[in-house]
């Protein structure tokens, strides 16, 4: 058993990949007749070194851990702050005060507002007053017009005690306002979490745009990562992902997808790009955040950086040989690896395959082959009887198989492709950057 990873092909192996089943045709071609030499040494691996190595490529994205919650508190700019009680990178609990603001002009409306409403108050008593007077008179008047009179007077009164009464409704839920913000006049942190930030330029009763206090909630984390638009495609909303420390590449979590954020952009420099061979060798791209919800985020800290790559399984544990496709030749009935025989020369060794795994391009081997078998990677000019050695650094790179293989020869692309001839070396060593043997 064996836990396989997904990686970069070192070496001579990159450089077949980007030629791939071009470079067979190559071979066909080419190739065949190729000048065989006792000089030539073909480095090889066992079986188990390769499955223990990295032997796919899959995108891996840059992250750093962040809260899920984030809160941000605005100031309220009709009213003046008072007193701060926490500092940056302070940690808080749910109800740690953070700031207060001044109510000394707000006890005196209350103060103002009392008053209001004690005449207020003492009005209606009044027209309460007045009210029963005139109805004592008008019970007393000797004629209709007189009582009609009366009648008149209590109406107009009545009405000023309406509106005294919806006067005092008013004052009262201003005085209810006013009690409220004095009340409320200490802010407190509705989250467990880490001051992130203090504007302090916005202490002033005008504002100044943004939040005052921004605070990172504990406890919930999410993995924020950075996407590339040249590599964008490579990952989507929904897609199961694994997460990865920098530090130990055994440490683990796993994951969702939730969100490309494609609104937010950031324009980067990234060297990793492609090399031509103009001035301008660094291309501009722009990168997209994306957002990634954890099973557990047991072991990881706030602000931990991480690499993100999709989960297609790799971390998944497999019985037997599984190789990775491009170790295997499918040009005859039965597939074939150059596997190193007794004698340490490379020979066909015919293997029988079982199930595939497509999304890791990889080989179940039945039979043929075993773990301590070395077997090197099918590059084209390969033949039989070859030198298989384990150390790289006995193969010479200049010997006419690698260098024909490099492309420091000119071939007629014409014929193969319809196309006028292109001299390989420039091709792949200026055009696309420099290949490492």
């Amino acid at each position: 058993m064996r836990k396989k990873k997904i990686g970069v092909i070192l070496g001579t192996v990159a450089v077949l990949a980007a030629v791939g089943a071009g470079g067979w045709y190559l071979y066909g071609k080419f190739y065949k007749n190729a000048a065989k030499s006792s000089e030539d040494k073909v480095y090889v691996e066992s079986v188990a070194k390769i499955m223990q190595t990295a032997t796919g490529a899959n995108n891996r994205y840059s992250g750093v851990v962040e809260p899920q919650d984030t809160w941000e508190v605005n100031l309220d700019t009709s009213r003046k702050l008072l007193e701060v009680y926490v500092e940056e990178g302070d940690e808080v609990e749910e109800g740690t005060p953070l700031f207060s603001y001044d109510t000394s002009d707000l006890k005196l409306e209350l103060q103002q507002a009392e008053l209001e409403i004690e005449n207020i108050n003492n009005q209606i008593t009044t027209y309460t007053e007045q009210i029963t007077a005139l109805t004592n008179e008008r019970d007393k008047a000797t004629t209709d017009d007189a009582r009609f009179d009366y009648t008149t007077q209590i109406q107009t009164v009545q009405t000023s005690i309406r509106q005294s009464q919806y006067e005092l409704a008013s004052k009262k839920a201003g005085i209810d306002k006013i009690n409220t913000s004095i009340s409320d006049s200490v802010i407190k942190s509705k989250i467990p979490g880490v001051v992130k930030n203090i504007n302090t330029a916005g202490n002033d009763d005008t504002g100044s745009g943004g939040a005052y206090m921004t605070i990172l909630a504990t406890g919930e984390f999410q993995i924020k990562g950075k996407v590339n638009e040249q590599n964008i495609g490579g990952i989507s909303e929904g897609q199961a992902v694994i997460v990865h420390s920098r530090v130990d590449e055994s440490l683990i979590w796993r994951g969702i997808v939730v969100k490309i954020d494609t609104e937010s952009t950031q324009t980067d420099s990234d060297s990793s790009m492609f090399y031509s061979s103009s001035s301008d060798s660094m291309q501009q791209s722009s990168s997209y955040p994306f957002y990634v919800t954890l099973d557990s985020a047991d072991g990881l800290m706030l602000g931990q950086h991480v690499y993100i790559e999709p989960d297609f399984g790799q971390q998944e544990v497999k019985e037997g040989i599984w190789l990775y496709g491009s170790y295997l030749v499918f040009e005859e009935e039965t597939p074939y690896v150059w596997a190193a025989d007794a004698d340490g020369r490379l020979k066909k060794c015919q293997v029988e395959t079982g199930e595939y795994d497509e999304n890791l391009d990889e080989y179940q081997i039945v039979s043929g082959l075993e773990e301590t078998d070395r077997i090197a990677y099918p590059m084209p000019g390969l033949y039989e009887g070859v030198e298989a050695v384990d150390d790289e650094a006995l193969v010479d790179y200049s010997s006419p198989l690698y260098a024909d293989m490099y492309g420091t020869e000119s071939y007629d692309m014409e014929s193969m492709y319809g196309t006028e001839s292109y001299d390989m070396e420039s091709m792949y060593d200026t055009e696309y950057g420099e290949v490492a043997p």
